[in-house]
Formats: C-alpha cells, sequence, structure tokens
C-alpha cells in the first residue's frame, strides 16, 4: 500500500464511483465516449485526483479513483456529470434533442471505498469489465 501526501497531511484515500446516463440510454459510444472521459479526466487533473482505472460502458462509468481529503466524493461526482453533460450537450447536437430541458446522467451514483474488499479485487473486476463492457453490471 503506498501513502499519498498533501501539504499537511499522509492519505489512503481510494473510491470505487458508478453513475449512469439517464434511463440507461446506450448512448456512451464513439466521439461522445472518447469526450467525456476526457472531460473526467480534466476534471481529475484539475482537482488533484488520480485516476487508478476507469471503464465507459455504452451506458454508465465506472471510476476506481485516489481523492484528497480536502475534496469531497460528492463534490468530485458533481463537477464530473456537471461539465460533462453541459459540454456533451453544447457539442453534440443529436444528444442536446435527446435530452432537451432535462439532465444527460442519471440522478444520483454509487461511491465505495475499498475497505469492505481488497484493491485487486475491484481492479479485477474492472479489467473484467474491460472485456466485455455492455454486459450487466449489476
Amino acid at each position: 500500500m503506498q501513502y499519498d501526501t498533501g501539504k499537511h497531511c499522509v492519505f489512503y484515500h481510494r473510491y470505487h464511483i458508478v453513475w449512469s446516463t439517464k434511463y440507461r440510454f446506450k448512448v456512451l459510444t464513439g466521439a461522445l465516449r472518447l469526450r467525456v472521459r476526457d472531460i473526467c479526466r480534466q476534471v481529475c487533473r484539475e482537482n488533484e485526483v488520480d485516476i487508478l482505472r476507469g471503464v465507459l460502458s455504452s451506458d454508465h462509468v465506472h471510476m476506481f479513483v485516489s481523492v484528497p481529503p480536502k475534496l469531497a466524493i460528492s463534490d468530485l461526482v458533481r463537477k464530473m456529470k456537471g461539465r460533462s453533460s453541459h459540454k456533451v450537450q453544447r457539442e453534440f447536437p443529436a444528444i442536446r434533442k435527446r435530452y432537451w430541458g432535462c439532465r444527460f446522467w442519471g440522478r444520483g451514483y454509487f461511491s465505495t471505498t475499498n475497505g469492505a474488499i481488497t484493491e485487486d479485487i475491484v481492479l479485477q473486476y474492472l479489467e473484467q469489465h474491460i472485456a466485455d463492457p455492455t454486459g450487466a453490471s449489476r
């Protein structure tokens, strides 16, 4: 286990977070998928969050991240979902028509720390998810 450091702290905060598109529409494909990935990377970089592993399926996003203690996980997810929804609807006209006046992402998200299970199990799960990204995730 390798600890991370801040200016005045040492920490080991690992979160597995998942959120899905509204109504689980399978729209995260092609250029849209790449754009969402880039936006999430940008938000994480700005907030000093390390992405340990990430998987985009056609209807949901999985991320395993290391979050500094100064940032609440709810704020991180809010920033990623908000910015990606705004930019995607602005840059992709077909998506804007489908989601006009409403959210691109579904309400809420799933989050867990890796305290109950080992980090290796989470990483193994995400590796299997890469092999079958459209399979059932629940």
